[in-house]
């Protein structure tokens, strides 16, 4: 075993060596820190970046920001009269002339990948004046038999750690941490609290550290009450933590699956209770038919901190020789001569040495100890993508084409940077992204790998910040709900007692929307689960009375008004798009009964019942067009029209002003009926009794919404009411129209042709006749429709001779015959092919 450099040795007579050990919360890092403070200068080496850049805030505090300095593989903080450093283990100054050295977490010798760094420093770090040894109470054999002369001093925990039995998600306390084994199993659980408890915080080995601070924070701010944490918790996180929950107990330690150690759970465990607040711990039920359990044995070893001393630290030779490859794996390779020490297995740089060295030309291109050096340092790269052997050693390969030349392009750098430096995508891809630009901020913290290293480092520092920041609001979108959180903390024995806000329409409570009002009425944001309505609507209902009859105010000055803004869309009344009355069938089909929606009956009776009147004046404002038709319905009450004349006026009115002539009963009606008749306004056509006033937009709309309210459904009217529309298929022809094959002719203008067609007719003196077809084309009707029109009429053509052989000349125009007795019932006119011209078309009807 490499034995340390004669400075090192020279100096351990001298320094005093103390191993300060125990179980979580017992204070190690905080008397490091007073320690460290109290020496000239010094350094503290710890496992975590996360935790180096904890201290280092807290020491800056004390003894200024441009003494202290940050040192980790991807960031260097290193102001020029630093004297007093925190880092990484894998990045501290093992021979550095320091008075005061620690090293944190010392136990973690025995892990497999990083194992042998911790076991480096701990038999090489040393401090000039005084040497700290942190860790748990299972490295004392070890430290004794190291290093002898050290000083183990035992530190009992400040507060009681209690097994608590397993609970279900649901009945977790708040302020509980739950541990997950696998980013499958953090999402998860994470999701079960945002819908049950409004959120969790997320901590997980694969976020950057920027990302899992902004987490912690959020979780120690109080903004959540649950934090959802793989096993990376455990490693000295000090948070306001009094319970943890293991989701499972066995977990995947890159060979096998396998269950965890009790000392490892003791490590997670004991993150519950903070100095003197007793914690608790336990398993996570409910979780199916795999629901981890602690033994008696694990249970008792955790409460009690008894467990197994370590047996051996890995190793690995710290300073080998850079002769060749060859010297150099071997030298990497080469087995402890120590009981207490094990040779490492083998880590990722080890295993992308040796891989790239099996590659001749890669191999041809490390001649000299420089360039094996330097090589090795290119293999040292920490995979922080995890992408293993295979995909990372072609990384290391790429760096290599530049790096054994001198330097990396900053071009090729900065590219690398910009193309990772977008803060779009879900979780897993930032993650990837982050981890990717963490690869390359600890190339550019190398001088001797990269000419602007400062503006690179720069770069990829602000760019590391952007996905974190990035990577944090997404975790915070999928896994935080406010609105529920708040609800949790704020709501207490009374839900009245919540604060609530109202901007524009938004329902607030503290801050966080839960709700808005539309109309009148409050509805609960659909977001919300099932159990939160009642939350929700408590909250509520205290807070908003006065805000509805503030707003039923205003919609009655707003009823007042010459034009308010309401519409009537079917049976609806509407403000601002909302309900506020429905109409239903009255006394009379022109007489619909007007009901306040439910959502107004919260305002008080008096303002409510001045809403009623000024609605009821609006709605018969709205329905003003249809005064034709109260006239006839109140003729139909007069005795003196005779029974004939009131039977034919409430068909009338029950059809809307407009009625067939056939089958109408006009024909019962004597003269005096008829003059009756003809003085209420109705039009008597050849084919329909009309009421002229009812042909327009405003009061077919109105008649339509009367007919909605009785559940009966009319097309829409035409808005401008053309004299001829289109009609397609078997369409009905808007109201105020008579159907004619393809297309359809407003009343009006049907009764219009007509009657010139009469007069024609009477001008012959019973003789056949020829129409001028000029003034229905110039309505838009076409000839076929034309023809239509005519004989429902019951005008009928005869064909004229055609022309004998030889002559030329236009065919004669068919001539026209009025014959009722023979007029075809109305509507049972069936549209015929267009022929081609118009009086062949005539023609073609009488064939």
């Amino acid at each position: 075993m490499a034995q340390p450099p004669a400075r090192a040795k020279a100096r351990v007579s001298d320094s005093r060596i103390k191993a300060v050990l125990g179980p979580t919360n017992t204070g190690k890092t905080h008397l490091a820190i007073e320690r460290l403070c109290a020496h000239s200068s010094g350094a503290i080496g710890f496992p975590l970046r996360l935790l180096a850049r904890e201290v280092y805030d807290r020491v800056c505090a004390i003894k200024g920001a441009d003494r202290v300095a940050l040192i980790t593989g991807e960031e260097r903080i290193e102001p020029k009269n630093a004297r007093w450093l925190l880092c990484t283990a894998e990045a501290m100054p093992v021979h550095a002339d320091l008075a005061f050295v620690a090293l944190d977490e010392a136990q973690l010798g025995a892990d497999r990948e990083r194992g042998h760094i911790f076991t480096d420093r701990l038999l090489h770090a040393r401090g000039r004046e005084e040497t700290m040894i942190l860790g748990s109470a299972t490295i004392e054999p070890l430290v004794r038999a190291l290093i002898p002369e050290a000083e183990v001093v035992s530190r009992p925990r400040f507060s009681t750690l209690r097994h608590n039995g397993a609970r279900k998600l649901s009945r977790i306390p708040p302020r509980s941490a739950i541990v997950a084994f696998s980013a499958e199993q953090v999402y998860a659980v994470a999701e079960m609290l945002r819908r049950f408890r409004g959120g969790a915080a997320v901590v997980m080995g694969a976020l950057s550290p920027e990302t899992r601070n902004r987490q912690v924070a959020l979780y120690q701010a109080g903004e959540v009450d649950y934090l959802v944490a793989t096993d990376a918790i455990g490693m000295g996180l000090n948070l306001d933590i009094d319970h943890v929950a293991f989701a499972g107990l066995s977990k995947f330690d890159g060979v096998r699956r396998r269950r965890l150690l009790p000392t490892e759970m003791a490590q997670i465990a004991g993150r519950a209770g903070r100095h003197q607040r007793d914690g608790t711990f336990g398993t996570l039920a409910g979780t199916g038919g795999h629901d981890a359990e602690f033994t008696a044995e694990e249970v008792y070893a955790i409460e009690e901190h008894r467990f197994a001393p370590l047996t051996r630290l890995f190793w690995r030779e710290a300073e080998p020789r850079f002769d060749s490859l060859a010297v150099l794996t071997a030298d990497l390779e080469r087995r402890p001569d120590r009981p207490e020490l094990a040779a490492a297995p083998e880590a990722i740089d080890l295993a992308v040495l040796k891989r790239l060295a099996e590659d001749p030309d890669v191999a041809a291109t490390v001649r000299g100890p420089a360039a094996v050096r330097r090589f090795w340092d290119a293999c040292s790269l920490p995979d922080f993508r995890q992408a293993g052997v295979d995909t990372h050693s072609r990384f290391v390969a790429r760096l290599w084409q530049d790096l054994r030349g001198g330097h990396l392009g900053g071009d090729y750098v900065a590219k690398a940077i910009a193309d990772l430096d977008r803060p779009i995508g879900d979780i897993d891809t930032l993650q990837m992204r982050i981890a990717a630009i963490r690869s390359w901020a600890y190339v550019a913290q190398r001088p001797d790998w990269v000419l602007a290293r400062d503006e690179m480092a720069a770069r990829a520092r602000a760019a590391e910040a952007r996905l974190s920041d990035a990577l944090h609001a997404r975790l915070t979108e999928r896994f935080v709900n406010r609105r529920t959180t708040v609800l949790m903390k704020k709501l207490g024995p009374d839900a009245a007692l919540l604060p609530v806000t109202i901007e524009d329409d938004a329902v607030l409570v503290d801050g966080e929307p839960i709700g808005h009002l539309a109309g009148f009425r409050f509805r609960v944001d659909p977001q919300a689960r099932l159990a939160d309505r009642k939350l929700l609507l408590a909250a509520a209902e205290r807070h908003l009375p006065e805000v509805l009859n503030a707003r039923g105010a205003e919609l009655l000055a707003r009823l007042r008004e010459d034009s308010p803004p309401l519409a009537l869309d079917g049976v609806r009344i509407d403000w601002d798009g909302e309900a506020i009355a429905r109409l239903q069938p009255g006394r009379s089909a022109l007489k619909p009964a007007l009901i306040l929606d439910p959502s107004l009956v919260s305002l008080p009776a008096a303002l409510r019942g001045d809403i009623e009147c000024a609605l009821t004046a609006w709605l018969d404002a709205s329905l003003a067009a249809l005064r034709p038709l109260h006239q006839l319905q109140d003729a139909c009450s007069d005795p003196a029209a005779g029974p004939e004349l009131r039977a034919l006026l409430i068909h009338l009115v029950e059809a809307g002003g407009i009625l067939a002539r056939e089958g109408s009963g006009l024909d019962r009606l004597d003269k005096a009926q008829r003059e009756r008749l003809r003085r209420l306004g109705v039009t008597v056509g050849a084919l329909d009794l009309f009421v002229p006033a009812m042909l327009k937009p405003s009061a077919l709309g109105a008649w339509r919404a009367l007919q909605a309210v009785r559940g009966i459904q009319i097309p829409a009217p035409v808005p401008s009411m053309p004299p001829v529309v289109p009609l397609s298929g078997k369409a009905l022809p808007p109201p105020g129209y008579r159907a004619l094959g393809r297309q359809a002719i407003r009343h009006d203008i049907g009764e219009k042709l007509l009657r010139l067609a009469h007069h024609t007719r009477v001008v012959s003196a019973g003789k056949p006749f020829i129409l001028d077809p000029a003034l229905a084309v110039s309505t838009g009707l076409s000839t076929l429709s034309y023809a239509h029109l005519l004989r429902l009429g019951g005008f009928t053509a005869s064909v004229p001779r055609p022309l004998a052989d030889g002559v030329f000349g236009p065919p004669q125009p068919p001539r026209w015959r009025w014959r009722p007795s023979h007029r075809a019932p109305v509507g049972s006119a069936k549209p015929l092919p267009t022929p081609a011209g118009a009086f062949a078309a005539l023609a073609d009807l009488v064939r």
